[in-house]
């Protein structure tokens, strides 16, 4: 598999966070600066009435095709986990050593991003979820998706024990500076236990643009 000079696993605290509009935006961002960009998605679900998918929409910020982004037979028309709605349309198992496998980037990206399904730990395949494709692709970077409302330390702090020592960085979507929940939150994360955290997607841009030390990026 060719591999981009930086390569970056998406992730959530969940289902619902907010992982896919980060990603493009991200995406979209860095494009506009010059940086050549890619997204994945490994296998995507979704209610069969829903024409907006994640690689529809990741597609668009990255100027490819939806068939670019999550190969066609990955697409489960069914709001399940992939695995599980491969299983309800009676369609083949699938496992993380497939899905990797199907990756391809076009010659040259600078930045990959691979949107997981799910939260880190929602069934992906059939014998691993987002953590085992972290495991096999070795990124360089996890960035880790979290709504910041009351209940996110526990749920980031979960994520960030069972990545180990890879290199995360934790993106607050939909921080409000004004709540005190959110403020305090952040505050604990970063000071108390250490982690790198941003609170908007230029944050986030700027860090993987400038690339200097930082807790959250490889030298």
């Amino acid at each position: 598999m060719a591999r981009p000079e930086h390569l970056v696993v998406v992730t959530g605290t969940g289902t619902e966070v907010g992982k896919t509009w980060v990603t493009a935006r991200l995406a979209a961002t860095l494009r506009s600066a010059g940086v050549a960009v890619a997204a994945r998605k490994p296998a995507q679900s979704f209610a069969p009435d829903d024409h907006d998918t994640d690689a529809s929409v990741l597609a668009a910020a990255t100027g490819t095709s939806r068939e670019a982004i999550c190969p066609p037979h990955r697409w489960y028309p069914t709001p399940l986990a992939p695995p599980m709605a491969a299983d309800a349309l009676g369609r083949p198992r699938l496992t993380i050593a497939e899905l990797v496998d199907e990756l391809a980037w076009p010659e040259g990206t600078a930045m990959g991003f691979v949107e997981g399904a799910g939260g880190l730990c929602s069934p992906l395949a059939h014998d691993g979820d987002t953590l085992a494709l972290v495991d096999s692709l070795q990124p360089d970077l996890v960035l880790l998706v979290a709504d910041p409302a009351l209940g996110v330390v526990s749920n980031v702090r979960l994520a960030a024990r069972a990545l180990g020592d890879v290199p995360l960085l934790v993106i607050l979507n939909r921080f409000d500076p004004a709540d005190d929940v959110h403020r305090r939150s952040c505050e604990w994360l970063t000071v108390v236990d250490g982690l790198a955290v941003v609170t908007s997607v230029d944050d986030a841009v700027a860090l993987l643009l400038d690339r200097s030390p930082h807790p959250a990026l490889p030298a």
